[in-house]
């Protein structure tokens, strides 16, 4: 049985081409998604066995959808799609339950190994990504990226891409007194005061683009 895959990213050529060269290679894209949110959603609905993300990604980005996808649906492994380097982020998203990270600058041929040895069970760690660097991650302890939980890291994600409060909780199914208490809890803890210092963190954090 070919393999079932939930593809997300918000670059609508990339996204098309990687499902190209997935189904060339014998592997069901079953859904696709421009968002994070989304890619969370349809791996809910549709229990894939490999979700390839994106790691930027509008509305909720590659690291925060991927443990949603990991709570809601442990039989789906993770891949991480990424243009950046940055070891922080591996180490955050191997914290985040992802099975495999692929950079973007790797042969088409290393995507298609990772998912099949996610699928399998095993951890794929592509070319360029220090094999160390996991390994320590996966015993590292909280570091200031973790300090933010989930809910707080998509508020200041929402906050930095100039969603209004008001917007932040229709999208986050909150009150909007609720994203308000998220967000000065999440300002005290990252000592910022005003949305400008949320959004250098954001960027520092691979939350958004710059």
């Amino acid at each position: 049985m070919a393999l079932r895959v939930v593809l997300a990213d918000d670059h609508v050529v990339l996204r098309q081409g990687v499902r190209a060269l997935l189904e060339r290679h014998g592997i069901d894209v079953v859904a696709e998604a421009a968002d994070g949110r989304a890619a969370a959603a349809l791996a809910r609905e549709l229990a894939p066995n490999v979700a390839v993300l994106d790691i930027m990604m509008p509305l909720l980005n590659g690291i925060d959808a991927a443990r949603q996808i990991v709570d809601a649906c442990p039989e789906t492994q993770v891949v991480l799609l990424t243009a950046l380097e940055q070891e922080r982020l591996v180490t955050e998203a191997v914290r985040a339950g992802v099975r495999g990270v692929v950079l973007k600058t790797q042969a088409a041929e290393d995507l298609i190994q990772a998912i099949e040895q996610v699928s399998r069970g095993g951890f794929y760690v592509g070319a360029g990504v220090s094999k160390a660097v996991v390994e320590a991650c996966r015993a590292a302890v909280a570091d200031e990226g973790s300090r933010l939980t989930s809910r707080e890291r998509q508020v200041v994600q929402l906050v930095a891409e100039g969603k209004s409060t008001k917007q932040v909780a229709a999208l986050l199914a909150i009150t909007p007194k609720t994203a308000e208490f998220h967000r000065a809890r999440v300002m005290k803890k990252l000592d910022v005061h005003d949305v400008a210092g949320l959004v250098r963190y954001a960027i520092r954090e691979g939350l958004i683009t710059p």
